[in-house]
């Protein structure tokens, strides 16, 4: 299946970096096509095939190579209710969710593109407060399982824990708690950075799904707690 996909092109930092200069409508308009070329062809090229590299270790979630509506997001910000009246994000971003739907408070995989960085993420980035107070739950009432997910020597040498934490412990929990550093996270997410150069190679699919499947351990802790199969 990864046959399919034969890389990125150096040309899509180009038109981030681009973008990035000339956030504006009317450059838009006028580079509508680029971004075509550069960013929404690859892109579905891309979550094709890795449809079936998640079907080997993460079945319950869904790789699809939508226009809109799927696993590649929207290009397009929302302003409504921000001082920043940017129209256009400024990277590529692909999430493969959960397949019982985006509103299901599952983790996801992510896969990000700027002019400035290049990275896989999993789990559940600022989860509301239910799936929240869940998942600091399952921590507390299976501490040995959450350390051996969080340490899995495949995953820890990939993936940093990343995300904003409380100052103090959250509501229910002692300072003295030996998982306290833990339970105040806000989000429960790690990242593995790439290479820009890794974006050209036939083997990204093989790269990111491999990361992808090292985290296996850490997603299953994560599901489990919001009570979604893995």
């Amino acid at each position: 299946m990864t046959d399919d996909f034969a890389g990125f092109r150096p040309t899509l930092l180009e038109f981030l970096a681009e973008l990035e200069r000339n956030n504006r409508r009317d450059w838009f308009a006028a580079n509508k096509r680029r971004y075509e070329q550069e960013v929404v062809m690859p892109s579905l090229a891309f979550i094709s095939a890795m449809a079936a590299e998640l079907e080997r270790f993460a079945p319950c979630f869904r790789a699809l190579p939508l226009r809109s509506g799927g696993s590649l997001m929207r290009i397009y910000r929302d302003t409504r209710f921000t001082r920043d009246k940017r129209p256009y994000k400024t990277n590529l971003g692909i999430q493969l969710r959960h397949e019982q739907g985006g509103d299901v408070h599952a983790p996801a995989y992510y896969f990000h593109v700027d002019s400035r960085e290049v990275f896989v993420g999993v789990g559940a980035w600022r989860p509301p407060a239910q799936a929240l107070t869940a998942i600091r739950e399952h921590i507390h009432r299976n501490p040995r399982t959450w350390i051996a997910a969080r340490d899995e020597p495949a995953f820890a040498a990939r993936f940093a824990l990343s995300g904003e934490s409380l100052v103090r412990p959250p509501k229910g929990y002692g300072g003295k708690h030996p998982l306290i550093e833990d339970l105040k996270r806000k989000s429960f997410i790690a990242v593995h950075g790439l290479e820009h150069g890794d974006l050209w190679d036939h083997g990204l699919v093989s790269k990111v799904s491999g990361a992808c499947a090292s985290a296996s351990p850490f997603m299953k802790f994560l599901c489990e707690a919001v009570g979604t199969p893995f």
